[in-house]
């Protein structure tokens, strides 16, 4: 960070030369955090609602856990997907207060209370398989201040199941639907609600759904309107566009 740029624009602000809605949109275009392996974007919070999270595969353990430590300094909140037991091991060690989502394979850390959004996100899963995808988007949602009301297991295998529950349906500012398989589910209830639902193709299912990749095109196919498709296992970024939605309604 520049130092010389954060005095100048301090001078200005106390000046009255710009107010502090300018000054906030000059931050948000502030450098990143250069160490070497990776540049961290400290000012993604100002830009986007949350701060930047650590997406664990691929990386060793030291840099995922001086990763987090730089930003749980910088942020009151932190987020890193996929991550697995080990990392976890690794990453306590150097931050004791990170937490361990086992089957959404994420790690929280919370320095402050979470400041909630009145809107309801309800998550779906169509299986008791989807389930670990629906918690990724579950706990990426509760971090990032959405009010989360799980419902799992309700496929149309099983269809009168779903139905048992339609005022949950009702009551939803947002709803996030994880299914495999042929991944029909997001289509019925689309058709249900007059709010946003975001699908989520899981890779859960026998030859035929290669992956997903059955599921995923089912759903981009969907007959029902209102429907937003993420990749396949994407439960984070199912749970980012849900986050993005209720922050805009209830925006001041």
């Amino acid at each position: 960070m520049d130092n010389k740029f954060l005095y100048e624009l301090l001078e200005r602000l106390k000046k009255g030369e710009i107010d502090t809605d300018a000054a906030l949109d000059k931050l948000k275009i502030l450098p990143f955090e250069d160490i070497g392996y990776a540049k961290l974007d400290h000012h993604r919070n100002l830009r986007k609602g949350f701060p930047e999270v650590v997406f664990c595969e691929g990386k060793t353990s030291l840099h995922i856990s001086e990763i987090i430590k730089k930003l749980a300094l910088c942020n009151s909140n932190v987020l890193a997907t996929r991550a697995s037991r080990d990392i976890y091991t690794a990453v306590s060690k150097i931050c004791p207060e990170a937490q361990y989502h086992e089957l959404a394979r994420c790690i929280t850390i919370n320095n402050e209370p979470i400041q909630k959004y009145n809107s309801s996100v309800l998550v779906i899963s169509a299986g008791t398989a989807d389930i670990p995808v629906a918690e990724e988007a579950a706990v990426t949602t509760e971090i990032m201040g959405g009010n989360v009301t799980r419902l799992y297991d309700v496929g149309v295998a099983g269809i009168h199941r779903l139905f048992s529950h339609h005022d949950l349906l009702r009551k939803a500012s947002v709803i996030i639907v994880t299914a495999g398989m042929e991944g029909a589910l997001a289509t019925v209830i689309a058709g249900l609600v007059n709010v946003p639902v975001i699908a989520v193709p899981t890779s859960i299912g026998y030859g035929a759904s290669f992956g997903g990749l059955a599921a995923l095109l089912a759903m981009l196919n969907s007959c029902a309107s209102g429907i937003a498709v993420v990749n396949i296992d994407n439960g984070f970024g199912a749970a980012a566009m849900a986050s993005s939605i209720i922050r805009l309604a209830e925006k001041n």
